[in-house]
């Protein structure tokens, strides 16, 4: 009769176990558009969920990037950083999952006691070994809640990892290209330092010849003196961009150095992808919504305080006062029995923590929604700025080249005598910072390029690349 009832009573629990409190987590829908807005005259790219995700910059075709933004996930310390919380994630989650199951503990003991009553002194021997098994049922889905959040809260991490690493590689690239351009900023005011010594050497020997006024002299010498300094400015520039690039390689900025070089790299035709497959690429996206996954199963968890905890406990072991009787039949004790805990009284301490739950569960969704409508918004930013660049290049690029044509018909115009140095400088300095802003513009073609290709979450291929 009573194992017909122990096992009545253990089926029942049994039973009870598939209950779970709190809500089930579904994602919140958003209302996203079928295209972008600033996409027109762009590809629309196809999802290429088979493809490698991780080498997104072999686009650019530049084997010096591809060296560099390799080292990037194995040497830089922040990735590192989110590695070892992604690893920590992974072992509160087998943590939580081992709570599915039995605990048991062993105890062994062994002690001498002595007493001291009215001159009389008695010893005694005490020896015990035990073992203790303790299972929580989880009948409310607690326990399942619980390993559930973990769950999340590990791919919220393993995202985490995903976003810092595309992050830093983001950076690495477009540090790099404006490197690069700033090579060829800075060899172009070499050239025109070098010309504009040669200037100064004319107007001084015509200064001293008596063709020249004192004035031409000056304008040179200012010509020349203020293209050095502004060239010295970019330089220090370009190694704190060499700087950057280092510490991004997890290197100390002694340790690395990147000799000047002209830049090979190919401009690649960047596809649109739809917003769907925007949401399944950027990692900051996928880190909201795990986040917010983990919020709601800790609702569960906190409206679970309400209900009783049932642990189900069995002891075994032996007790003697001698060691050599400790594992004798006659020195067996055992003990075994369901314990059922809850809480009676709080004044509203469970109440107070599903209420917090659902606040911190609101601001996940807050949070999720304003990461995607940001991402939107980093997208079409990015589509506006390199429609507008196109157009903007081309023009500068005219007027670049007509600079030039007036600078080198003014120096043949001051070489025949017809008019003065001032004229020429004014030409001179005119060319130079048309071409400057010409180069500076396409350095931000190429860095554009980059952070919309981290705007659409990395790990796509351009048509025919």
């Amino acid at each position: 009769m009573k194992l017909s009832l122990k096992i009545s009573t253990l089926s029942l629990m049994m039973v009870l176990t598939g209950c779970m409190v709190g809500p089930d987590y579904h994602r919140p829908k958003e209302t996203l558009p079928l295209a972008f807005k600033e996409a027109k005259g762009w590809q629309q790219a196809q999802p290429q969920d088979a493809e490698q995700k991780g080498a997104w910059w072999q686009v650019y075709q530049d084997p010096v990037l591809n060296q560099l933004l390799s080292q990037v996930a194995i040497s830089n310390q922040n990735i590192a950083m989110y590695a070892a919380q992604y690893r920590q994630a992974l072992a509160l989650t087998d943590q939580a999952t081992a709570n599915f199951y039995p605990t048991v503990d062993a105890d062994i003991q062994s002690a001498r006691n002595g007493t001291h009553s009215n001159g009389q002194r008695s010893t005694s021997n005490s020896h015990s070994a035990k073992l203790t098994a303790s299972w929580e049922l989880d009948l409310w889905g607690k326990l399942r809640r619980q390993a559930a959040e973990e769950r999340a809260s590990a791919e919220s991490s393993q995202a985490d990892l995903a976003n810092a690493t595309l992050s830093a590689q983001s950076q690495l690239a477009q540090n790099y290209f404006q490197l690069r351009i700033m090579d060829q900023r800075i060899a172009l005011y070499q050239k025109s330092i070098a010309a504009y010594q040669g200037y100064l050497r004319v107007v001084n020997n015509k200064y001293q010849a008596g063709n020249e006024n004192r004035a031409a002299v000056a304008q040179a010498q200012m010509q020349l003196q203020g293209t050095r300094s502004t060239l010295l400015g970019l330089t220090w520039q370009r190694a704190q961009l060499e700087h950057a690039i280092a510490l991004l390689i997890g290197k100390t900025p002694a340790e690395f150095s990147l000799p000047a070089a002209p830049l090979t790299a190919k401009l690649p035709t960047i596809p649109v992808m739809v917003p769907s497959l925007l949401l399944q690429r950027r990692p900051d996206i996928a880190v909201a919504e795990r986040s917010m996954a983990a919020a709601n199963e800790a609702v569960g968890v906190a409206i679970a305080g309400y209900f009783p905890d049932l642990t189900l406990s069995a002891s075994g072991g032996t007790s003697a006062s001698a060691l050599h009787n400790l594992f004798s039949l006659p020195s067996r004790v055992w003990s075994l029995g369901p314990e059922l805990s809850g809480t009676v009284l709080d004044f509203g301490a469970t109440r107070a923590s599903v209420a917090q739950a659902r606040a911190a569960y609101d601001a996940k969704v807050a949070n999720y929604r304003q990461t995607v409508l940001t991402a939107m918004q980093d997208v079409e930013d990015s589509l506006v700025e390199l429609n507008t660049l196109g157009d903007e290049i081309a023009a500068q690029q005219a007027s670049a080249q007509a600079a030039m044509v007036s600078a080198q018909v003014t120096r043949n115009q001051y070489d025949a005598g017809m008019i003065d140095y001032l004229d020429v400088a004014t030409t001179e300095n005119s060319s130079l910072s048309e071409q400057q802003s010409l180069l500076q513009l396409q350095s931000q073609q190429w860095v554009n390029s980059v952070a919309l290709i981290a705007a659409l979450g990395g790990g796509w291929h351009a048509p025919n690349q």
